[in-house]
């Protein structure tokens, strides 16, 4: 494997992490006092940087938090954004 493929691997997996935090975090937040707890604590401190700005600008839908599902679209566009600079510089 060449140095270029295995970046482009690391960009994917790192994404992937973030998918999974958030996806962790949308499922704890289900459970009463499972943010609470110290992994609970981990999942907020990694996700709130990616939440956080979004909940300033679009505000609960019916008392419903939809910043997760705004963020899960985002991280979506910004992966292939990332991943097309990173094989257009790269190849």
């Amino acid at each position: 494997m060449t140095s270029t493929v295995v970046l482009i691997n690391v960009v994917g997996y790192f994404f992937l992490f973030l998918y999974l935090a958030l996806l962790l975090r949308v499922i704890l937040s289900w459970v009463p006092g499972a943010l609470d707890t110290s992994v609970g604590y981990v999942i907020y401190r990694i996700t709130n940087p990616i939440l956080d700005p979004l909940r300033r600008v679009i505000p609960p839908v019916g008392g419903l938090d939809i910043t997760p599902f705004i963020a899960f679209l985002l991280l979506g566009a910004v992966q292939r954004i990332v991943r097309q600079v990173l094989i257009g510089l790269l190849f």
